[in-house]
């Protein structure tokens, strides 16, 4: 397989056409190789337009997103060089790797032991060291007991969220600095929204939602009350 062009067609076939023509992120798409962090069974599917499985347990929301995701996030964020980044959702490493290439410092939470190790491995590899990948699930991160060495405490400039949420926490917004930013995939299936929130102020937010994708969801975040009559 010619990596090189299944990378060059992938950012001229899939993510330019996505409205992401942002030149340093299609750059650092160009740069970070993708197939680094792709399971070996499913290599020859690195730049293919899917989702792309991860667990070890076979849990389906355990995965990679698809690349034009994973790219207009990034745009969305316009990560700076002397910001600090919180992920939830680290999977193999990608797109911390990602936002460690734009940010001053990374810290990626993996709910998985096997796919924490992983992602170090990988930004290892990809001689990324100011990323740090902790074996923590984000929702309870959240809960008020989580004090002292709360790995979220921050605030932090950008929290990125690697999958979907019903909605997004208020406790995870109190993380943000002001003029920090939140990306999340935010709703319910057959249609989510890519959510875009900035702290304007102590208490105050503003919120865009500018493109519909759909993504699996991030473990145990709460979900709305169903009911049934």
């Amino acid at each position: 397989m010619n990596y090189e062009q299944a990378r060059f067609n992938m950012i001229e076939q899939q993510i330019r056409p996505w409205e992401v023509l942002d030149s340093q992120v299609l750059s650092l798409l160009a740069v970070v190789r993708r197939e680094d962090f792709v399971p070996l069974a499913h290599k020859a599917l690195a730049f293919a337009d899917l989702e792309i499985p991860l667990a070890p347990r076979q849990n389906p929301s355990q995965c990679m997103l698809s690349p034009k995701v994973e790219a207009r996030i990034l745009q969305d964020l316009a990560v700076q060089k002397h910001e600090s980044v919180l992920e939830i959702g680290a999977g193999s490493g990608y797109m911390a790797a990602l936002l460690s290439h734009r940010a001053q410092k990374v810290i990626t939470l993996e709910i998985e032991p096997t796919l924490a190790q992983t992602a170090r491995e990988n930004l290892q590899k990809a001689g990324i060291y100011n990323c740090e990948v902790l074996i923590a699930d984000g929702a309870a991160e959240l809960a008020p007991a989580a004090t002292g060495n709360d790995p979220m405490q921050g605030p932090f400039d950008v929290i990125a969220l690697s999958g979907s949420v019903a909605e997004v926490p208020a406790a995870l917004l109190s993380r943000l600095k002001i003029g920090g930013r939140l990306s999340a995939i935010v709703g319910q299936e057959p249609m989510m929204r890519a959510t875009l929130i900035m702290r304007v102020a102590e208490n105050a937010w503003r919120t865009t939602q500018d493109w519909d994708t759909v993504a699996p969801r991030l473990l145990n975040f709460p979900e709305p009350s169903r009911f049934v009559f």
